[in-house]
């Protein structure tokens, strides 16, 4: 791997695919810098001689877990068997893969018809034996990645759900709602029967204002008023 390495005039004939994707809908919405910054990627093969340069962004807010159909991947891989590529360059390991058969499987096919590999730290030739052992370690902590980030999100989604059971065990920390026509708004930290008193008392009183403003009798009957219970 060389951050200055000189292409060979056969590589620079051919075409440079710089390939971008990003994991989710949201981030694609959410996350223009990271785009823009892959997208760059066209100034850096121009820039190592490349003359015709192809940008293959068809898997944009999608994974690369292998959970997913990507088109743009399997673009990439037909253009590699073709011999049509010199050169694939990505932002890094995790753009192209995120599991282990995908990124060796490219690996190999690169290494078959002599393409580089070229990222933000420089130019690898999977020919080359050191080279290789390098892109392999690249891959395989990308996918490591990808399993602390799973692991992450399911102990978060464990805690929150032991959270909520909690407070179903725990009356004096539940949540009452009140329709906002009755100028009440949520009653936090009270039990049951203190919330539906004092909601019941607010709604006798606004509905004696009504009456009285309107020239009409109050009504005797008592009116039985339902109280949601959010927990």
């Amino acid at each position: 791997m060389t951050s200055v390495e000189i292409l060979p005039p056969t590589i620079l004939q051919r075409k440079a695919i710089v390939y971008v994707r990003q994991s989710s809908p949201g981030q694609v919405e959410n996350n223009p810098e990271s785009r823009r910054r892959q997208y760059e990627l066209v100034d850096v093969a121009r820039h190592r001689g490349f003359r015709t340069v192809e940008v293959i962004d068809d898997d944009l807010g999608r994974s690369a877990s292998e959970m997913v159909a990507r088109p743009g991947f399997e673009k990439l891989v037909a253009a590699l068997c073709g011999g049509e590529v010199g050169a694939v360059l990505c932002f890094d390991a995790s753009r192209l893969a995120r599991n282990g058969r995908d990124w060796h499987h490219l690996l190999e096919l690169c290494g078959l018809v002599e393409a580089r590999v070229i990222d933000l730290d420089g130019v690898y030739n999977p020919c080359l034996p050191n080279d290789r052992l390098l892109l392999g370690m690249k891959g395989s902590i990308s996918e490591f990645e990808l399993g602390i980030i799973r692991a992450r999100m399911l102990d978060a989604a464990r805690a929150k759900a032991t959270r909520v059971e909690d407070l179903r065990g725990d009356p004096a920390r539940r949540t009452f709602v009140a329709p906002s026509s009755l100028g009440a708004s949520t009653i936090a930290g009270t039990n049951m029967g203190a919330a539906s008193t004092g909601l019941c008392s607010r709604f006798r009183k606004s509905r004696r204002q009504v009456n009285n403003c309107c020239g009409e009798r109050p009504c005797r009957r008592a009116t039985a008023q339902t109280v949601t219970s959010v927990e």
